[in-house]
């Protein structure tokens, strides 16, 4: 009907004017008509869901689309690739043998002994292994003193290496909790306390202290560059921040308190005393940065390719520099 109106024909401008508004408002009615139509036809779709039937389907219109560009590997995967299985025998340790026997009387009178057949089956075995040492004891007269046999190594306290590990690898790697750790304990044999369950989680961490501190510094020493992030944790509700320093060698873990520079500085290093040295590296950076003229010159009257400690830097600093503070010195 548009398209056979042509408005231009109309001489009277006041009522060429009005067609104008009244077409104008007819395409508005229309199109609030057919959204008000499409939020009926949702509103319907919604409640036939809500009464667990299907609303009605939605077909996509027919698009002209571009072919898409093939990146199928479907012709590699279809070059027939011979199946092999990794052996397990040659890596297993065999523990123990033992000899199966067939009753004489069950077989045939022609039977004919072959040999034997080897079969290979993995087991755990869960039991308690209680050892009672028997220390022997020394006194010497001249020193006074008792001299008793040391324990082997990991023996240390009422529990073995055994009940440890398995503490530690079930609570952290299995994600078990301590009340289902004293259960397992419990159902073999091993009576143990809660409270000696929570002492193997967080007393005498000593070892893996070091070894954490050990791989960090093999890290810091792999490669050339690091990459560092952090997150925000809770520490006993309190907000900390966990840094994450990695590179494709390694990954460490350290929760502080703060992540302003210092701090960085601090993780960056393993956590070794901070050191600070006036080079001509040093000097370009402040330039670079936008650093005060009257602060680089103070700077540049202090000795050069010199390490510093944090101490030293502060003392050296207080005279020329007063008006800085601390974020600022380091």
């Amino acid at each position: 009907m548009y398209a056979e109106l042509d408005l231009d024909r109309v001489t009277d401008e006041y009522a060429r004017a009005c067609l104008g508004r009244l077409l104008n408002t007819v395409d508005e009615l229309l199109a609030a008509n057919r959204a008000l139509r499409d939020e009926n036809r949702r509103l319907q779709d919604e409640i036939q869901r809500l009464k667990g039937e299907q609303g009605a389907p939605r077909i996509p219109g027919n698009t002209r689309k571009p072919p898409p560009l093939d990146y199928s590997s479907e012709a590699e995967r279809r070059v027939s690739r011979p199946w092999t299985k990794a052996l397990k025998r040659p890596t297993l340790s065999i523990a123990r043998e033992q000899v199966l026997e067939i009753d004489p009387t069950t077989l045939p009178p022609d039977a004919q002994f072959k040999g034997y057949e080897p079969v290979v089956v993995q087991d755990l075995l869960l039991r308690p292994d209680t050892v009672c040492f028997h220390k022997a004891k020394w006194y010497s007269p001249t020193t006074g003193q008792s001299y008793l046999a040391p324990v082997p190594v990991g023996y240390e306290g009422e529990f073995g290496p055994g009940i440890k590990a398995l503490t530690l690898a079930w609570y952290f790697a299995g994600e078990m909790s301590e009340p289902k750790i004293r259960d397992v304990f419990a159902s073999v044999g091993i009576p143990i306390s809660a409270g000696q369950i929570s002492n193997l989680l967080i007393q005498r961490q000593e070892p893996f202290h070091l070894e954490a501190a050990a791989v960090l510094a093999a890290g810091l020493r792999s490669s050339p560059w690091q990459h560092l992030d952090d997150t925000p944790t809770r520490v006993n509700g309190q907000n900390h921040a966990c840094h994450v320093l990695c590179n494709p060698l390694y990954t460490a873990y350290q929760t502080t308190t703060a992540k302003d520079r210092p701090t960085v500085l601090d993780v960056l290093q393993g956590g070794a005393p901070r050191r600070y040295l006036l080079n001509g590296e040093a000097e370009a950076w402040l330039a670079n940065t936008g650093v005060a003229q009257w602060v680089q010159r103070a700077v540049a009257r202090l000795p050069r390719d010199q390490v510093f400690t944090a101490a030293d830097l502060d003392a050296l600093l207080a005279t020329p520099l007063p008006p800085l503070g601390p974020q600022q010195t380091r």
